[in-house]
């Protein structure tokens, strides 16, 4: 976090109980300069909360615009109120409204004021134009409100406040109309006089040299307003300068969004495809993040009797040829842009809400420890197979299970379609093949039909997992990962038995684990292609900061 970052995130955590009107005022009439972002929904206004702006503009524009509207009072003002509404839900920042004309006379502006307080937003900005309006920057020389009328507006705004600290502020058009300065300067000083808390004065010149000017000829007689969508060349620090009190970057979240969602449309049409795009967009746990799920989840917890949850054990008990890394801890530590093999294992896990994981560890144990997590050791790692160390974890094997080598990355959606699948026992497949790995690859897949991503077809199922498939056979590589229902548990504990018995426990790795329960019972494939790896050089360490 940069320093400016630091000094925003320190205001808020300073302000964190005073109400949002007061944190507006504050904003608008304290240095150094503030910073509003647009935003037009709740998951918008909680994108800006997160990005450490001190508050945030309810554009008019971009509202209109996502509800696939006109800029032109299209929108009714009590269906921004909706909007306007979720977006005070979703973050605690305050909000400034763009409150277009105030939507008619003194009269709506009355009871606009009061319904915005009841919502909880901050302040509202009125600009000087006639109802319905006209965005600013379509046509010249648009009509200007008479003077009078508008203060009717202001002191009609300001007398229906329920909260002493609530902001109206006043946005004078006249520059943007083709009127003189000397006409702006008294619109401003008029509208400050009828008890406007702030001038929001508006230009849609390319340079910022006319608000220059009337910043210095309105000599700081009430906190000033830019909006530099059109002069956005001009460095910050030139405002900041000036004395300016608040800048609002006003629709270019919403600019932005048009822009990705427009490319990614593009291309999935084009490709029939998610393949290229599903690794450059948001995850869907990005969304549960930002949705607040966590706190439903935990409401849940308190508030809900307890329910099978599924359980995920994770065989981390080998070192690993890392090179020099993997000298005294294990790969699973191995580092991977900030966080650990294992930790991204664990989290990847807890967004698809499987939060209780038990990590059999062996080389290197005293450095593996987790948040939350169960540990068993196998102490015998150097000597035993992955088969082993899952009968270590005996005990934990009951329910729904997730069992997944240690040493892996996939992407969200391989995890959530392993859950979906319909069958007892379910594995991951890589029908891509052998993942770059040539003849390192030893989990290669025979199947009861060939495969491919054809999901009208009946599930295929496993007859075989080993490295010695060969390639006119081998219709994808296992990655790792494999679901089991409460009665492919059963199964799976039968045969870790069997195996016991045969004198084969020790040295059995799950491929012939997983061949052994396939000629007994079925085992439904989950098939992909990419967006997976395995962590088992320093090669592929490289590769995994990459893909992350």
């Amino acid at each position: 976090m940069n320093e400016q970052r630091r000094i925003v995130a320190g205001a808020l955590v300073r302000g964190a109980l005073e109400s949002r009107t007061i944190k507006l005022r504050r904003l608008l009439t304290t240095r150094p300069l503030s910073f509003l972002m647009e935003a037009h929904n709740g998951l918008s206004a909680k994108i800006a909360e997160e990005a450490c702006f001190e508050g945030i503009w309810a554009s008019g524009l971009t509202i209109s615009a996502s509800l696939g509207l006109r800029d032109s009072n299209e929108a009714s003002w009590t269906q921004v109120l909706e909007v306007l509404e979720y977006m005070a839900d979703a973050a605690s920042i305050p909000i400034l409204v763009d409150g277009d004309t105030g939507y008619g006379n003194f009269n709506s502006v009355r009871r606009l004021v009061r319904k915005l307080g009841e919502r909880g937003i901050a302040g509202v900005c009125i600009e000087d134009k006639l109802f319905p309006k006209t965005n600013s920057f379509i046509g010249e020389a648009q009509p200007l409100a008479d003077i009078e009328e508008f203060c009717g507006r202001i002191r009609a705004g300001k007398d229906s406040q329920t909260d002493d600290d609530f902001t109206l502020v006043a946005r004078v058009e006249a520059l943007i109309s083709g009127r003189s300065m000397a006409e702006a300067l008294q619109r401003a000083e008029a509208y400050r006089q009828a008890g406007a808390d702030a001038i929001l004065i508006h230009s849609k010149q390319s340079t910022a040299a006319e608000i220059l000017t009337f910043t210095r000829e309105w000599a700081d007689r009430a906190p000033l307003v830019i909006v530099p969508t059109t002069y956005y060349a001009t460095p910050t620090d030139v405002f900041r300068n000036a004395g300016i009190s608040a800048v609002i970057w006003a629709n270019h979240l919403l600019r932005a969004s048009i822009t990705a969602m427009q490319e990614t449309a593009r291309a999935i049409v084009a490709e029939e495809s998610l393949n290229s795009i599903e690794g450059r967009v948001a995850s869907v746990k990005d969304i549960f993040h930002l949705a607040a799920n966590g706190e439903l989840e935990a409401a849940e917890r308190r508030y809900l009797p307890a329910t099978q949850q599924t359980r995920a054990v994770i065989l981390a008990a080998s070192r690993g040829d890392l090179g020099s890394l993997s000298a005294d801890t294990p790969k699973c530590l191995a580092d991977v842009r900030g966080r650990s093999v294992l930790q991204r294992l664990l989290d990847g896990f807890g967004a698809a809400g499987v939060r209780q994981n038990v990590v059999v560890r062996g080389f290197g144990r005293d450095k593996v420890s987790a948040q939350g997590v169960a540990f068993v050791d196998n102490e015998r790692f150097a000597e035993t197979g992955e088969a082993f160390s899952l009968a270590q974890a005996e005990e934990w094997l009951d329910g729904e299970l997730l069992v997944s080598y240690g040493d892996i990355l996939f992407r969200d959606f391989i995890l959530r379609g392993l859950l979906g699948t319909a069958g007892e026992i379910v594995i991951a497949v890589d029908i891509a093949g052998r993942n770059g790995k040539g003849d390192r690859a030893r989990d290669l897949v025979a199947a009861d039909r060939p495969l491919h991503d054809d999901y009208d077809e009946a599930p295929a199922h496993l007859t075989r997992v080993a490295a010695d498939i060969g390639a006119e056979v081998a219709g994808g590589e296992w990655i790792g990962l494999a679901r089991f229902s409460p009665i492919g548990v059963a199964w799976l504990r039968e045969e870790i038995d069997a195996l016991r018995q045969d004198g084969l426990l020790e040295t059995a790795d799950m491929p012939l684990l997983l061949t052994r329960i396939a000629a007994k019972h079925p085992v439904a494939l989950h098939v992909f292609s990419g967006h997976w790896m395995d962590v088992d050089t320093l090669a592929d360490l490289a590769a995994a900061r990459n893909f992350t």
